[in-house]
């Protein structure tokens, strides 16, 4: 699979962690940056993200920032994007099963390594439940005017 992942200052050394083990997994993964801890501003690196899904360079994208907040807020911005706050598997796989999650985010001050690497099983383990999600999740892609 094409998985995007981004973060910002707070989150670079958990996004070389879950790089490392997604590329291990046998995932083609692009890192969308930054490359250092030096202060970065993380909506820029949640649109990259949101970009690279919209248009279609990649499949999945993770979010991280020190909380995950702010990052899952920047990547929801773009209407093709599904993007979920994570801390748990069980939130992972209800955000692909009921929401068509195509994005999760997780805050690297909050979610430890292995606890990252869980959710990230789960997230990419799960597929979408469709049926009377389907067209709740359409809606999200198609909001009023």
């Amino acid at each position: 699979m094409r998985i995007a992942i981004a973060s910002d200052h707070a989150a670079v050394e958990l996004k070389a962690a879950l790089r490392a083990y997604l590329a291990d997994l046998g995932h083609e993964v692009s890192d969308l940056g930054p490359e250092t801890a030096e202060r970065v501003d993380y909506p820029d690196y949640g649109y990259a993200l949101a970009a690279a899904i919209a248009e279609g360079r990649a499949e999945r994208g993770v979010a991280l920032c020190g909380s995950g907040i702010g990052i899952s807020i920047a990547v929801n911005r773009h209407p093709a994007c599904r993007c979920a706050l994570v801390s748990e598997p069980l939130s992972a796989a209800l955000a692909r099963a009921h929401n068509d999650a195509n994005v999760i985010a997780m805050g690297a001050r909050l979610t430890g390594v292995d606890m990252a690497k869980a959710c990230i099983d789960a997230f990419l383990a799960t597929a979408f439940g469709g049926g009377r999600h389907a067209g709740r999740v359409e809606k999200l892609s198609s909001p009023p005017v």
